[in-house]
């Protein structure tokens, strides 16, 4: 990894209304390398879990997001911001559980779906260069992260164009399903979904039965795009969802120029 293409990150967190718990808590932007340089407009990705994407600043392991991305624009693959937010330590998980999941407490998934999209995702497409419709915006999360995008993008199909869900934690909300029958997007929408074999015995049969119920919404497939990545020895930590990540990304922002990429490949060993 070249240091040199290390995003730069800014901290908004002072900048933004806090969440409705933890108001302690870092909200960090990271912009290309090269974006000062630039007068480019860049497509965003929320994502959930900010103690874990970045910094050594999680017991339990790390994405290096900072990295990966930096890995990425070695391959001219840099053009996106993605933006980090630290979830509310104690109370992460009724923050990412839906409003039908109780068992946790009462359920703060409806207020944080709408802090991210309502008061955090204006703030950012209003200071920085972004390109700010749907189809050039995403949302993603691992576990509960992942469980709350999901939810999220059902609950603003026209704010999300691309989720990102990496091994969710759909034991917690089995009405999610019923959610997915419901939901009706007009819009085209990639979802990348991520599982590992060594998770649990329900990880892979819950995520089949989630692209099953959308599919059956997408009627055609003309407008729910899925990409399932599965590691048959795959387990359920930080490490593996950092590898996943570039895949997931270059798969939902940047499939075009991976695709010319190979192209370009191909020809010259023919």
């Amino acid at each position: 990894m070249n240091p040199a293409f290390l995003p730069k990150i800014e901290v908004i967190s002072d900048k933004v209304q806090a969440p409705p718990v933890g108001k302690e808590r870092r909200i960090a932007v990271l912009l290309p390398y090269d974006y000062d340089q630039s007068d480019k407009h860049y497509p965003v990705l929320y994502l959930q879990d900010g103690q874990n994407l970045l910094d050594n600043r999680s017991p339990f392991g790390n994405w290096h997001v900072d990295h990966r991305l930096a890995e990425m624009a070695e391959k001219g693959m840099h053009e996106l911001i993605v933006v980090a937010i630290d979830h509310a330590e104690k109370d992460r998980v009724r923050e990412f559980s839906p409003p039908d999941v109780t068992r946790f407490g009462t359920s703060l998934g409806k207020q944080y779906a709408q802090f991210i999209t309502k008061e955090l995702k204006p703030y950012v497409d209003a200071n920085f260069r972004t390109l700010p419709g749907r189809q050039h915006t995403g949302i993603g999360g691992s576990s509960m992260g992942g469980l709350i995008s999901i939810y999220s993008g059902f609950m603003f199909p026209e704010v999300y164009g691309k989720l990102l869900i990496f091994s969710p934690a759909l034991w917690v909300a089995p009405k999610i399903y019923f959610q997915a029958m419901k939901f009706y997007n007009p819009f085209a929408t990639k979802i990348y979904i991520y599982a590992g074999g060594d998770e649990s015995e329900t990880m892979l049969p819950n995520v089949q039965r989630l692209i099953n119920v959308l599919k059956h919404r997408g009627l055609d497939g003309s407008k729910i795009e899925f990409k399932l990545s599965v590691d048959p020895n795959g387990q359920h930590n930080e490490a593996k969802w950092g590898e996943e990540f570039p895949k997931a990304v270059e798969w939902l922002f940047f499939e075009d120029k991976v695709k010319a990429n190979t192209s370009e490949k191909s020809a010259e060993h023919t």
